[in-house]
């Protein structure tokens, strides 16, 4: 029999199309029943004998050496057109939509574009739940850019879906990449360029297929192969067709185009926009042009871009290969004259500090790369509630879940990256005025793998110091809830506190709340509660107390109408008394800015977990002899229903055991993270469990616990559950 669980976003799209193998991949065990567990608690259960027949899984999909999900990429014309989306794609769906930014990416203002080639790609990235990489490549400075490209040489470049959902979070769109390359390239074109109309519209169906399945946003065209005539006069009818269909099903979708190929059909880097190549500019959203340009290539291309200027991006190669400006350290001249001329920036492999320079020193030179940026990288503004942040990386050395470890070793999971700050160095003008400098740390943590690390001085002179964390431009409902965990290192007694800007949209009036001074009206300083307000206690019961590790949490609670949420700052001030000069060093482990009648609703509750592609395997000799009873090694996927809009992503637990079917679970053993999924399903490889004894059942249990967008924990009475019982192998 088989579970009635809901279609995943694929089975959907597959409709009638779902093959009967299909069907069958899909089907979960042979049989089920449910069970109740407690008044509110309902368990499936499932049941299985042991078979190590093995049901081999689909190459494209998993990795060949671990069976993990993976993402991948499309290598051949044939590939692309035969793509249709498969139950086994909704692993690689992103969660996060494009959340809303100011100024939106349709404005005018000068963009920046990262370009993202690393060794070929589809490194660590490509797992879809995890890896164990130690020392992964991790980009966290989102606010100063616009576009995220990811960029392979494979000809279609499917971006991994842990970059899409990372970039989604703080507002930054997401391209794939389209490249044809060298005489093989150039006879895949000729395929589908040189003839009718219908074979260019339907690679461009297809790739607009992809982006709106995967939920990305658009693509870099990028042809670098000699064309034919008729292939080439086929290019500007296929943007413009691509363009158009990608506006239609993908919000804000953009088609770019790279400077290679020139209207003759010759592969000739202009590295400028001008006649020869104007006509594709003028079919699509944007032109990323070659990176061997001088300023006098800018000051022609302004007469060329008209009122395009935000849409021509100057191609940077931050290796400084060939004849350029700028690169590596110096990247920043590359910009100075990239603004001054008005145009935006495409940044082509800034991961250079990483492949090239000392791992042990990668966050500094990160942060020292992009400061040196800075005045050219104007940030964008988060403008949706509820803004939540524990500052993770998406990796760390250890899993921490609310200051209590869970599990230590080195992680990767760019999808489990929160929303980054404004990493900078505050320092108030004049002499003797203090600073703040800010940085990511992996030492420790209060929620996931690392927090904010935050190092300043508050001299004689002055009372406090503060630094800005974000920029938001949020609309904020009557009543917010705000809350910080945070934690001072060593002996301190400096104050810390909450601040916020508030702008006018309208008639803004704000309660609860203390205005610092007449220079800055619009900066605020909330009270801090004492303890939560009573309708939101089920959430925020620890306000104002010591928490695990020596973390503090602290709670305010606004009133606001009409009003715009501008900034959130952080600020530090000399205990009372005190003339010396202070040095602090303080952690950030979370903020939270929800609307508080959000939090007065039910939540969803996770239904329908099932089972399914069960594979067994015995322990390797060695964990044999190490380990008694007998050990197996379990592989399943689980699926479950839950409404994604709520949810920021799924913690999945397991619990072993052995013993009857009839006594019910063994107790109440605590339950071991496995994981997180960011879709309504996960697959688990190679879970250690006990071989079943004669006349008894293996028993594991698989929980999903949800995390809401508001950040808080749910009570495990509301996670969804189901049981595998196992039975040894017929002889």
């Amino acid at each position: 029999m088989e579970t009635a669980r809901p279609r995943t976003r694929a089975a959907a799209r597959l409709g009638a199309h779902a093959t009967r193998e299909e069907q069958r991949k899909r089907r979960p065990v042979r049989r089920w029943q449910r069970r109740r567990i407690g008044e509110e608690q309902e368990e499936a259960v499932f049941r299985e004998v042991v078979n190590f027949t093995r049901d081999p899984l689909p190459a494209r999909y998993y990795d060949k050496d671990t069976t993990k999900p993976i993402s991948f990429y499309l290598p051949s014309l044939e590939e692309l057109l035969a793509w249709t989306p498969d139950a086994e794609d909704s692993f690689n769906v992103a969660l996060e939509p494009l959340k809303c930014r100011q100024p939106p990416l349709s404005s005018q203002r000068p963009r920046t574009l990262l370009c993202h080639d690393m060794m070929g790609g589809y490194l660590d990235d490509k797992f879809i739940q995890g890896s164990a990489a130690q020392n992964p490549y991790c980009f966290y400075h989102w606010q100063c850019i616009d576009i995220f490209v990811y960029f392979s040489h494979h000809l279609v470049t499917i971006p991994p879906v842990g970059w899409t959902n990372a970039a989604h979070r703080h507002g930054v769109c997401v391209l794939g990449t389209f490249i044809a390359e060298w005489k093989e390239g150039g006879q895949l074109c000729e395929a589908f360029l040189a003839g009718d109309e219908r074979s260019y519209q339907a690679v461009a169906d297809q790739l607009v297929l992809i982006a709106q399945f995967f939920r990305f946003d658009g693509w870099l065209i990028n042809i670098e192969s000699s064309l034919s005539l008729a292939a080439v006069g086929n290019v500007p009818p296929f943007l413009r067709y691509l363009s158009t269909q990608l506006c239609r099903q993908v919000p804000g979708g953009l088609v770019l185009w790279y400077d290679s190929v020139v209207s003759s059909g010759q592969v000739k880097w202009q590295n400028e926009l001008n006649e020869q190549n104007r006509i594709f500019f003028d079919s699509c959203d944007g032109f990323f042009t070659n990176y061997n340009w001088q300023e006098e290539h800018l000051g022609r291309m302004v007469a060329q871009a008209g009122e395009r200027r935000a849409d021509v991006y100057v191609g940077v190669d931050v290796f400084a290969r060939g004849n350029v400006v700028g690169g590596q350290f110096d990247t920043h001249k590359s910009l100075e004259l990239i603004r001054k001329h008005g145009f935006s920036a495409a940044l082509f492999a800034p991961g250079w500090v990483y492949e090239c320079l000392e791992k042990r020193d990668f966050f500094q030179n990160q942060d020292k790369f992009w400061g040196l940026l800075g005045r050219y990288l104007p940030p964008h503004s988060i403008c949706s509630l509820p803004f939540v942040t524990s500052f993770c990386l998406g990796m760390g050395t250890r899993r921490v879940c609310y200051g209590q470890e869970e599990a230590v070793g080195p992680w990767y999971h760019p999808s489990a990256q929160e929303i980054q700050p404004l990493f900078a160095e505050q320092r108030p003008e004049g002499d003797g005025q203090g600073w703040v400098k800010t940085h990511c740390c992996l030492a420790d943590a209060w929620n996931g793998g690392s927090s904010l690390l935050l190092r300043g001085v508050i001299p004689p002179e002055v009372g406090h110091v503060a630094v800005r964390l974000f920029s938001l431009h949020v609309p904020v409902p009557p009543k917010i809830f705000l809350s910080m965990v945070y934690k001072l290192e060593g002996p301190s007694d400096v104050g810390v506190a909450l601040e916020l800007t508030t702008g006018d949209a309208g008639s803004c009036h704000v309660g609860g709340i203390s205005t610092l001074s007449a220079e800055t009206s619009s900066r605020h300083s909330p009270r801090p509660l004492r303890v939560p307000p009573t309708k939101l206690a089920r959430w925020v019961g620890h306000c104002g107390q010591q928490l695990r590790g020596g973390w503090v949490q602290r709670c305010y609670e606004v009133n606001l109408q009409g009003c715009v949420l501008q900034d959130l700052w952080v600020s530090f001030s000399r205990p009372p008394g005190s003339r010396e000069q202070e040095a602090f060093v303080c952690r950030l482990g979370e903020l939270q800015v929800v609307d508080a009648n959000s939090l007065l609703g039910p939540l969803p509750r996770v239904q329908a977990v099932s089972v399914s592609r069960v594979r067994w395997q015995r322990a390797a000799p060695e964990e044999e002899e190490e380990q008694r009873p007998a050990r197996l090694r379990l592989s399943c996927a689980l699926h479950w229903s839950y409404p994604l809009s709520h949810v920021r992503c799924f913690r999945i637990h397991c619990c072993r055991a052995t013993g009857s079917p009839a006594e019910g679970p063994p107790g109440p053993e605590k339950p071991a993270l496995l994981g997180l999924a960011f879709v309504n399903q996960y697959r688990v490889v190679d879970l250690a469990v006990a071989a079943a004894g004669p006349g008894t059942d293996g028993r594991v249990e698989f929980l999903v616990e949800p995390v809401p967008r508001e950040g808080f924990l749910v009570p495990k009475a509301e996670w969804g559950r189901a049981a595998l019982l196992y039975s040894g192998p017929h002889t």
